[in-house]
């Protein structure tokens, strides 16, 4: 190192202790597992509220615009749902460090997650986290990082 430095070397006279140590930094740099618990979990219930037409924080949907749901031919009482085929493209990918839940199909899942003011569709968000999420994911984190002290 150029310039100053300092630096600490300590070694744990507990060898029990170091492994445990060990064992909880190697379960934060995997969290995969812990990915696919909360990727279900939060597939579940993004699908649930999807059923119940509510957002994240339990608000209800906007309604459908009256002259929209006139023309509809299928599922008109159903917001979001024609086909059902954006719902059912909802997946979630993982890695070591990532989660990532979505629709691939951009055009429509950003103009109802978001909204799109120049075409008046009202934002109508369906991914983000309930407390409920919110406490399911605590529970498997900490579920997760208990297993590696195991």
């Amino acid at each position: 190192m150029a310039g100053a430095s300092i630096s600490i070397d300590y070694e744990f006279p507990d060898k029990a202790v170091a492994d445990r140590l060990r064992a909880l930094v190697d379960a934060g740099e995997d969290l995969e597992p812990a990915f696919i618990d909360i990727g279900e979990g939060l597939l579940n219930s993004t699908h649930d509220r999807w059923e119940q037409q509510v957002d994240p924080e339990g608000n209800a949907w906007e309604p459908l615009d009256p002259k929209y749901q006139a023309r509809k031919k299928k599922n008109a009482d159903k917001i979001l749902v024609l086909e059902g085929f954006m719902r059912d493209t909802l997946a979630y990918n993982t890695t070591k460090s990532s989660l990532e839940l979505g629709t691939p199909i951009e055009k429509y899942g950003a103009t109802h997650q978001f909204g799109d003011e120049e075409r008046g569709i009202p934002a109508r968000p369906y991914l983000g986290f309930s407390e409920d999420d919110d406490q399911m994911i605590e529970d498997i984190l900490l579920d997760h990082f208990e297993e590696a002290l195991r």
